[in-house]
């Protein structure tokens, strides 16, 4: 608790309490913004400014973008928000231009289903959060230049939002080139018989409109198709893949989900595949998150392999051609097209009955068999199960090495989206396929070698045996031999074979899929987007954007009964029928026609893809971004070679989706010249956790952490014992602390240290709020150094001071310069403590130059005291934008270290010498020492070893 004795209180009037913090942090934050001195000045444009400082070097320092919550924060969110804040205010004052500020990701499924609920608008609800949350991170400090805030429901922002999707949408990926270009340059192609028309022998011309859409749209970065989607009923929409559990339900309302075909808008994103993996290497990333990029990316090298079936082929990929000859079976996703185009009407003479699911024809087994899969997430359909399930589709297709008949079945444990959703089976050598063959009495072949000395007859086998360092066996047909060589020399051969008969090619394939874009919801950006009376869909022109979300009476998507899977999405947009069916004039030449809107939304991860661009030229209503300021900003330079944001902060949760989403975004607009920088974020931080305990009773129901008592080793509530367990901090568990509480309890600066005491920035910790006294002691300590409580007045003197102080004061500013710098901000704060610790030990005025310097070291981490502290010193500048002390090299080393003396590994003697000695000097003061001459007793020397200045070892003759 904070001091709040009357008789304390009028001793020392000017004590640093939570009344004096309050009213210091409320008067300077009034200052900073009437000053405007976290103003970062562009080099050009309506934000540009002094341009001296403009001239300086850049750090360009964001925040991962806050989601403007109805509960507003707790003492766990403001975490990294600070860290980037003392970040910031260091790099201000070590000669940097530095742009910090903070926008809000603001639309999304809380702020919708409130109004579902409600009946508020969720515009109305978003901003008043956003002023909420606001006040809050206002009352914190933070330096954040508030000319740059902007929210994505802004339609002055989301207009640029709708923009990039039409940059994207009017893009193809060329191959060659490595890069997007405008699709308008891939239509050139097609006109002049540069590039033959896929699909066809007819000319460009020839094709209509419909019939050149869609050839465009599979060469498109944006693209509408009919994809297998992830359908939820129960809440009316379809979700990505991060947003079902992997028991198959919706993340949000545990709803059913199932795999359904719609027509839905895409991201090509496996274009960039490549180029994603590679520009990995040249960010400044924590290793962990750079690994779980490449392998949600997947890459494989592998080849592509035919298998002729009634005059076509169905195509696999496989990363283990070399086992081709063990192929014995195929299997195909229960989605695949081909399955209705290759099942015939009867079973197969011969069909075992295990293999028709106990069906009396193909077409029903295959039915059943789909229907039963759609109700299974990609995460269920992955999942080792203990009995594999599938059926015969009554086809065969031909193994094209050895011209045998494999039948041809589905499985849900083949994804459509990997791979070309077929696989060969080669039970002897994958364990998946193995289990299966073994469960429908497959064949099982081997044809690598096994070295565990099982032997190569399968039957005898418990399972597969799977391994690169084996020879290659049985594995002999037309034209090809495998025999006797390893799998790598195997897989070169059976590839070229492939590729010199017609029957495959070697390639690479990727575990990534294309973006699904679309969303089923009110709350988001509109497509810019209308269709034709043929279904074409068109680009609306720039001066149509932006296009607003119009007013709807009901926002909720339409629900269904969540287990009936044979419904399809209503949207709440589609109910507008004015907004929905429009005359436009497209500004094509072809006058005003009827057209009717894209009903679905953009996905909440959209606003997020781009938002550090508008950071820096916010109010530019003509382009993106002024391509000179965005070179300055972010452009590439020496150690950040495809440029970006120079540290980027938030937690490990977006380590995939969003800087993956963001990264293809920045590379689209990076190859259509709109931006310098091919990456967005050059550095990432991930900071840790701020996590609380948890108590529950014994119904497993969270109690107020704060009414819990602890006695005699156990915590109760109300009379009950209850258990606790450390976990995340929120207001559904009853355990939040807000920073307002603290702020009222010990002032903002006191927050500010205890969070970034707490513990390296990286690790997650414990909240505990009998902890926070501490820092708010140690700023009434350094307070008291530089402040008469009495009077208020300074105390220091103008006198130089000791030696001894020097030397305390010069390694605190080393070591608090180098921790900064690191961010490492717990140890900082360590060296400031120590520092003041010894000033007060001292126990007499304090020299001005020191406590200036002292001042300076604490104005990053706590900014308002250091700003009262800096105007009761006599300045009448701000403390922000001062030179950060630099230590006198002299002073930061000791002026003595002690050396230790060993005679045959024994320590004998301990002297203080100079830092800088000399080996051969060390060794002529170590061989003089009395101690030393006595421990020789006379005897001879072989050996001195000198490790200066700390060591000597002696070994005696």
């Amino acid at each position: 608790m904070s001091e709040t004795n009357p008789a304390a209180a009028e001793a020392a009037p000017y004590r640093y309490t939570a009344a004096l913090a309050a009213e210091i942090e409320a008067r300077w934050q009034d200052f900073w913004d009437a000053e405007g001195t976290y103003a970062a000045p562009n080099p050009k444009g309506d934000l540009a400014g002094d341009p001296e400082l403009a001239a300086r070097p850049k750090k360009f320092i964001m925040d991962m973008f806050p989601y403007p919550s109805g509960a507003g924060l707790h003492v766990g969110h403001p975490l990294g928000y600070i860290a980037t804040d003392v970040y910031a205010r260091f790099q201000r004052m070590t000669g940097h231009n530095v742009l910090h500020t903070l926008g809000f990701d603001a639309f999304g499924l809380p702020a919708e289903q409130y109004a579902v609920q409600t009946g508020t608008h969720p515009r109305v609800s978003t901003e008043a959060n956003i002023e909420n949350m606001t006040a809050q991170l206002r009352r914190l400090g933070l330096g954040h230049d508030k000319r740059r805030s902007f929210a994505t429901i802004d339609p002055d922002y989301y207009k640029w939002t709708q923009w990039i999707f039409l940059q994207i949408f009017n893009s193809w990926y060329d191959e060659d080139a490595r890069r997007a270009r405008p699709i308008a340059e891939l239509v050139e192609q097609f006109a002049s018989g540069e590039r033959p028309v896929p699909g066809t022998d007819r000319a460009w011309d020839d094709l209509s409109e419909a019939e050149r859409a869609e050839v465009l749209g599979e060469y498109r970065l944006a693209y509408a198709s009919d994809a297998p989607v992830n359908w939820c009923p129960g809440l009316g929409t379809v979700l990505a893949n991060e947003e079902v559990t992997a028991e198959g339900r919706s993340e949000r309302g545990n709803f059913p989900v199932f795999k359904a075909k719609l027509r839905q808008w895409n991201m090509r994103i496996t274009a960039y595949a490549d180029r994603l993996l590679d520009d990995l290497d040249a960010l400044d990333w924590p290793e962990a998150i750079k690994l779980q990029q490449r392998n949600w990316i997947g890459r494989s090298e592998g080849a592509r392999v035919d298998f002729p079936i009634d005059g076509e082929n169905i195509t696999v990929f496989t990363t283990r051609p070399d086992t081709l000859f063990g192929a014995t079976y195929m299997v195909l996703a229960p989605e695949h097209p081909l399955v209705e185009k290759f099942t015939p009407a009867t079973w197969p003479e011969g069909t075992r009955e295990a293999w028709t699911g106990g069906h009396a024809t193909p077409a029903e087994a295959v039915a059943a068999y789909r229907a039963q899969a759609a109700s299974k997430s990609d995460v269920e359909r992955q999942a080792e199960a203990k009995d594999k399930t599938g059926v015969f589709t009554g086809a065969y297709a031909v193994n094209p090495v050895n011209g045998e008949q494999v039948p041809v079945f589905i499985a849900d444990y083949v994804l459509m989206g990997y791979g070309t959703g077929a696989i060969m089976a080669v039970p002897a050598h994958d364990s998946r396929d193995f289990a299966f063959a073994r469960a429908f009495d497959l064949p099982i072949v081997c044809v690598v070698e096994p070295t565990d000395g099982r032997g190569t007859d399968p039957a005898a086998w418990d399972d597969a045996f799977a391994s690169y360092d084996a020879k290659v066996i049985n594995s002999t047909g037309d034209g090809v031999t495998l025999d006797g060589l390893g799998v790598t020399e195997a897989k070169a051969r059976i590839t070229e074979w492939l590729e010199r008969e017609g029957h495959g090619e070697g390639t690479v394939n990727f575990r990534l899929r294309d973006w699904l874009f679309s969303r089923q919801r009110y709350w988001g950006e509109p497509f810019p987007i209308v269709y034709d009376e043929d279904g074409v869909a068109h680009a609306l022109p720039e001066s149509m954007l932006p296009l607003e979300l119009p007013e709807v009476e009901d926002y909720s998507p339409r629900t269904f009964d969540p287990d009936d899977a044979d419904t399809q999405p209503e949207t709440p947009l589609s109910r507008n029928e004015d907004w929905v069916n429009v005359t436009l004039d497209l500004g094509d030449g072809r006058g005003p026609r009827r057209f009717r809107r894209e009903t679905n939304t953009m996905p909440n991860w959209a606003g997020s893809c781009w938002y550090e661009l508008r950071y820096l030229d916010p109010h530019n209503s003509e382009k993106l971004v002024d391509p000179e300021i965005e070179q300055y900003w972010m452009g590439p330079r020496e150690g950040m070679p495809h440029g970006g944001v120079d540290l980027y902060v938030g937690g490990a949760e977006h380590a995939v989706l969003h800087l993956l989403y963001a990264r293809f975004w920045s590379k689209v607009l990076y190859d259509l010249g709109h931006i310098s920088s091919a990456e967005p974020f050059h550095k990432l931080f991930n900071q840790g956790m701020i996590q609380a305990y948890v108590y529950r009773d014994s119904r497993g129901i969270a109690v107020p952490a704060a009414e819990v008592e602890e006695r005699d080793g156990a915590y109760w509530y109300q009379g009950e014992k209850v258990s606790r367990l450390l976990g995340k901090m929120g207001k559904s568990l009853k355990n939040a602390v807000t920073p307002d509480e603290i702020c009222a309890e010990y002032g903002a600066d006191t927050l500010r240290l205890y969070e970034m005491a707490m513990g390296p920035l990286d690790v997650s910790r414990p909240w505990d709020t009998r902890a926070v006294v501490g820092q708010f002691r140690l700023l009434q300590r350094l307070w008291r150094n530089v402040v008469d409580e009495a009077t208020g007045e300074p105390t220091v003197v103008d006198s130089e001071p000791d030696e001894d102080t020097l030397r305390a004061l010069h390694k605190a500013v080393d070591g608090v310069r180098q921790d900064l710098e690191g961010l490492r901000f717990n140890t900082a704060i360590a060296k400031v403590t120590e520092l003041n610790n010894h000033l007060t030990k001292a126990n007499g005025p304090i020299a001005r130059s020191v406590a200036e310097a002292l001042v300076l070291l604490a104005a990053p981490l706590a900014p308002h005291v250091a700003e009262e502290l800096w105007r009761k010193l006599g300045h009448t500048d701000s403390v922000v934008h001062q030179d950060f002390p630099v230590a006198d090299p002299a002073y930061v080393v000791d002026e003595t270290v002690t050396c230790v003396v060993q005679v045959k590994g024994k320590v004998k003697a301990r002297l203080e010498v100079s830092p800088g000695i000399s080996e051969d000097e060390l060794e002529k003061v170590a061989l003089a020492d009395e101690k030393v001459v006595a421990a020789l007793n006379g005897a001879g020397i072989r050996k001195v070893i000198v490790r200066a200045p700390k060591l000597v070892n002696i070994v005696p003759a």
